[in-house]
């Protein structure tokens, strides 16, 4: 019984935060190949994260974005594009989205959540459709900088395990739109002005080399990474992915904590890698995206 309340009560609370919130669809007219639309699923039954439920956020065919504002009076005019993970699978929604907005909005920081569609698509790449989503997000965003009190020179992506992937692909394929032209929205750069992967996933291949959809090059976004030597499975993506943006001469910092594992977002776990939003918010100070 105890549990149940516990868990009526975190539902009931993550529905009244996301409802002061408006999500705006990306694609009014629909997203590019979807022709059945999906009931979405919301699932907090699963395992807990530092004693929280997770809301995982299943069946997505219609994206959207939500814009969190900084509060006023201390706005930096920088805004987060935030990808959160599950695997191109689910959307772990409040661990690696709506708590990421609120934490960084108490930094003066701007946010916008992205949610992108999930599962992977039959016949495409697990990127493909989630790519569309993101760079329609980058646009809309930058498009109504003036309108939301946000800098356009200054709107980065932050993604986590796969989210994080994304967030790579999106900062190394700007150059070209992967959707059809929709509106004016679409007459902006692409191109995030910073990236932030936490436990990234999926970044790397055989032979010491990242994946092949990552084209890092000379005018690839300033990145910091996030990583820890116990996410077994996924350590290399970071540690690659660093390698090559080194190689390719892009500012570039990586945190690498000797142990928290994967999947903690930013919630007290107890290991010091749980301080990595103080880490990003120095860093965004260093490459003059916060003065």
């Amino acid at each position: 019984m105890k549990h149940t309340l516990s868990l009526f009560l975190f539902l009931v609370g993550t529905m009244s935060l996301l409802s002061q919130e408006k999500e705006i669809l990306l694609f009014p007219n629909g997203a590019p190949g979807e022709n059945v639309k999906l009931k979405q699923v919301d699932d907090a039954s699963g395992n807990k994260v530092a004693g929280c439920p997770v809301l995982r956020v299943g069946n997505v065919s219609e994206p959207t974005l939500t814009f969190y504002p900084a509060p006023v009076e201390n706005n930096s005019g920088v805004t987060i594009i935030v990808n959160p993970g599950g695997g191109y699978n689910i959307l772990a929604y409040n661990l690696e989205g709506t708590e990421i907005c609120k934490r960084f909005n108490s930094y003066g920081v701007n946010c916008v959540l992205v949610k992108y569609r999930v599962p992977r698509r039959e016949g495409l790449e697990k990127h493909e459709a989630p790519l569309q989503d993101v760079q329609r997000a980058i646009a809309y965003t930058r498009s109504h900088a003036k309108e939301w009190n946000i800098n356009p020179d200054k709107i980065g992506v932050l993604g986590f395990s796969a989210g994080a992937h994304l967030s790579a692909v999106a900062s190394t394929n700007y150059s070209s739109r992967t959707y059809p032209r929709i509106d004016s929205y679409d007459d902006v750069s692409l191109r995030p002005d910073f990236t932030v992967l936490v436990y990234p996933a999926y970044l790397s291949a055989d032979n010491f080399r990242i994946s092949p959809e990552l084209k890092v090059d000379s005018n690839t976004p300033p990145t910091i990474l996030i990583q820890t030597q116990d996410d077994k499975s996924f350590i290399d993506s970071s540690l690659f992915y660093y390698y090559a943006l080194k190689q390719a001469n892009v500012p570039a910092a990586m945190h690498l904590y000797p142990s928290g594992g994967h999947g903690y977002g930013a919630r007290n776990t107890g290991h010091t890698v749980n301080e990595w939003p103080h880490r990003v918010l120095s860093w965004l100070r260093d490459i003059k995206m916060i003065e």
